[in-house]
């Protein structure tokens, strides 16, 4: 049992005897016990911070059997960022061999990818005349890129609301061409 004493309480000052005091005592063991008690509540009621991540739709496995035939976009509404080495990024819109825009060089966040994804965006909404059928962005990250890169160009897409993105590892020689040159 914890206890708290305060002196003796007695003793001679300037040759006067005074008279002896009993020792306060306080009993800390209920004290104790509360705080225990406080900490448990606080510990088990409070909701610790969760990992925060995007989720990311993938594919399921594909049988050799099921073979889908492609689905046909309006390259109208199709934007490709390709990933390259040293921070390096590349986007045109539509096809390559006819673009609608680009291909160009351009740098990430708010003044660069961000501000053209927002542009683009619109202009799309305009083309077709329905917020349903919005922006599609293809990115297609290449060997050299890093996992930052892929990570802050998925951040974009949610910054600007793009509905539909596409990750895809698949690059003609064009466009390989327009991530060694440039």
């Amino acid at each position: 049992m914890a206890e708290l004493n305060t002196g003796d309480g007695g003793g001679k000052k300037g040759g006067k005897v005074r008279s002896k005091k009993a020792n306060s005592k306080v009993d800390l063991t209920a004290m104790v016990d509360l705080a225990f008690l406080l900490i448990t509540f606080f510990m088990l009621t409070t909701t610790l911070s969760k990992p925060q991540s995007m989720s990311l739709g993938l594919p399921d496995k594909e049988d050799d059997k099921i073979k889908e035939k492609p689905i046909k976009v309006d390259e109208n509404r199709t934007l490709t960022v390709m990933l390259g080495d040293n921070d390096k990024m590349v986007y045109y819109m539509g096809l390559l061999a006819t673009p609608i825009a680009g291909p160009k060089e351009i740098s990430y966040g708010k003044e660069g990818i961000r501000k053209e994804l927002l542009k683009r965006k619109l202009s799309v909404v305009e083309y077709t005349g329905n917020k349903d059928k919005g922006l599609i962005v293809i990115i297609k990250p290449s060997k050299k890129s890093s996992y930052r890169n892929l990570v802050d160009i998925l951040d974009e897409m949610n910054i600007v609301g793009v509905p539909s993105n596409a990750i895809v590892n698949d690059f003609s020689p064009e466009e390989l061409k327009l991530l060694e040159d440039k």
